[in-house]
């Protein structure tokens, strides 16, 4: 079996897992507080996994595993700013690369961050920092999309 199929098929079980987690909640606290400690315990090689959410025209610190964070990222600034902007995935295999990244943690070395929607509103970002350099890949981006997207549902 590939890595990739490896992949794949553990994200198809962490999307159930996320899916029985969420059930029929829908306080969106709730269910990222759940999403956020349920990744943190099963992803390996991460340091820092959590949710910023849409406050006007910034991302504000929503439910999160890992050290203390940024409060207020501008929507357009870093790796969560730009995700949230383009409204698309954004994988970075070292960040010390990606030109204005907010480092929050100086352990982080490789970041992915999903948009959240709402329909076509941005309800925020799904972030996770890794403390090695390419630990994220495309098949992590299909993975954790299936996981933003069951939590989207509740959204609609």
């Amino acid at each position: 079996m590939s890595i990739e199929t490896d992949k794949k098929a553990f994200y198809q079980s962490l999307t159930k897992q996320a899916s029985a987690l969420i059930g029929s909640e829908t306080n969106l606290i709730a269910n990222l507080a759940n999403l956020s400690a349920l990744l943190n315990m099963s992803l390996d090689d991460i340091n820092w996994v959590g949710f910023y959410l849409v406050e006007d025209d910034e991302l504000v610190l929503g439910p999160f595993q890992g050290k203390p964070a940024c409060i207020r990222i501008p929507i357009g600034k870093g790796v969560c700013g730009t995700a949230a902007f383009q409204r698309t995935t954004q994988i970075v295999a070292d960040v010390h690369d990606f030109e204005g990244h907010i480092a929050c943690d100086a352990a982080s070395n490789s970041e992915i961050v999903i948009p959240v929607l709402s329909g076509r509103r941005l309800v925020g970002v799904l972030d996770i920092d890794s403390p090695s350099i390419g630990r994220f890949d495309a098949a992590d981006g299909l993975g954790l999309q299936l996981i933003v997207d069951t939590l989207q549902k509740t959204l609609d």
